[in-house]
């Protein structure tokens, strides 16, 4: 099975300049919790639900004074869409991220490939995906990070 046989296409987008009260709107709407950022047709990172709270909660600024193109994660683990999903699966893995969106050879963005979309894969209908490929790819996404940063003092004293 392909990432194309299971992927999101035509994914809603932002832009670097859209601010971040916009790109919660976009994903209020679509019901989604990432957007790709997208400059001149081609992948420029991704901003998460995550980042846009963290963003938000650490820099003593409005969502409307912060831009996707200032919080994005740039360097993005992406797929093709004719790669194996199993592929993808191991991606995820060691990117240690949910999505992954999905580029042509030009690096335009084709979709976005959610892990939710290969859960909802193992039914059969797109061919096989074994459950338990599934689940321990979400196992190992679901691990603590052992590499975080200590929370600043302000934060640490208000636990």
């Amino acid at each position: 099975m392909r990432v194309r046989d299971v992927m999101t296409g035509n994914p809603v987008f932002c832009k670097p300049e859209t601010n971040l009260a916009e790109a919660t709107k976009l994903m209020w709407k679509t019901d989604c919790g990432a957007l790709p950022v997208v400059r001149d047709g081609k992948l420029a990172g991704i901003v998460t639900d995550r980042d846009i709270c963290i963003a938000i909660g650490t820099r003593g600024k409005r969502a409307c004074e912060l831009t996707a193109g200032e919080v994005a994660t740039h360097r993005v683990e992406t797929c093709l869409p004719t790669d194996d999903i199993h592929s993808a699966m191991a991606s995820m893995e060691r990117a240690r991220v949910r999505r992954l969106p999905v580029v042509g050879l030009d690096g335009q963005l084709e979709g976005i490939l959610a892990l939710s979309d290969i859960a909802m894969a193992t039914d059969g209908t797109h061919g096989r995906i074994a459950a338990k490929d599934v689940l321990n790819t979400l196992r190992t996404l679901s691990e603590p990070h052992t590499s975080k940063v200590a929370a600043p003092k302000a934060m640490a004293a208000a636990s």
